[in-house]
């Protein structure tokens, strides 16, 4: 068995998540079927799964197959088969022991909000817009409330037997004219973790909640205690290290 590690991005409108599932349409799912024509049945492993919606400029995936196959010929050959949805930009063989999941170090997200009165089509697929005043300083003293290691249970879907304790290496908002991006990385993320954390800083910026109130949120480990999700769509994984 020879192990391989792929680097892809995709564009998540499409698709119904990362994740492989019955009846859905999945990047997983599409991937897989372009891998089995290629080199066999296999099934991969993913430095994170992205929800249905959600983009990735840099995503990580890797499998073991039988049958040995050159990296170059592997990316040329998916790229014939699968839809410019999903485009595999890098391939090569690793380490038996690496694992796109395990062996990563840190994920970076960027979320990107389209702050004017009128909304954008061209930017329709990929931010979310919010026509209200933010207040961006307010929004990075939430942000900044959230890094270290805590127990993200007020921002994650509840997923039982699972921990939802993780570190928030950095957090920055920033605005250049009309775009207001969050910047996040960690060493991993849990269910709706980012989508969670822009929602309620979201709410810091347009004066509805304080920025202080973020830390008392944080602490009540309690999900119904922040402001829900912010749309998918503005979500984009942006890297992997290892």
């Amino acid at each position: 068995m020879t192990t391989y590690r792929l680097d892809l991005s995709y564009d998540g409108t499409g698709f119904h998540g990362y994740a492989r599932q019955p009846g859905q349409r999945t990047v997983q799912g599409e991937l897989e079927t372009a891998l089995a024509r290629v080199v066999g049945k296999v099934e991969t492993v993913v430095a994170g799964r992205t929800d249905a919606g959600v983009h990735a400029r840099h995503q990580v995936v890797s499998f073991a197959a039988d049958r040995p196959v050159d990296p170059e010929i592997l990316v040329r050959r998916l790229n014939g088969i699968l839809t410019d949805e999903i485009v595999v930009f890098g391939s090569s063989r690793v380490e038996d022991s690496f694992s796109a999941r395990f062996s990563a170090t840190s994920r970076t997200y960027r979320y990107t909000i389209l702050n004017r009165s009128f909304a954008d089509p061209l930017l329709r697929s990929t931010s979310w817009h919010v026509p209200d005043s933010l207040d961006v300083a307010a929004m990075q003293e939430a942000a900044s409330a959230l890094i270290g290691e805590h127990d993200f249970a007020s921002f994650c879907r509840r997923a039982e037997g699972r921990s939802s304790v993780r570190r928030v290496l950095d957090a920055t908002w920033g605005r250049e004219k009309d775009l207001v991006e969050l910047w996040i990385m960690a060493t991993a993320f849990c269910h709706q973790m980012v989508r969670s954390i822009v929602a309620l800083c979201v709410e810091v910026g347009r004066g509805r909640v304080p920025a202080g109130r973020v830390s008392t949120i944080l602490e009540a480990l309690d999900r119904s205690a922040a402001k829900g999700a912010a749309p998918a769509h503005g979500l984009v994984l942006w890297d992997v290290t290892y």
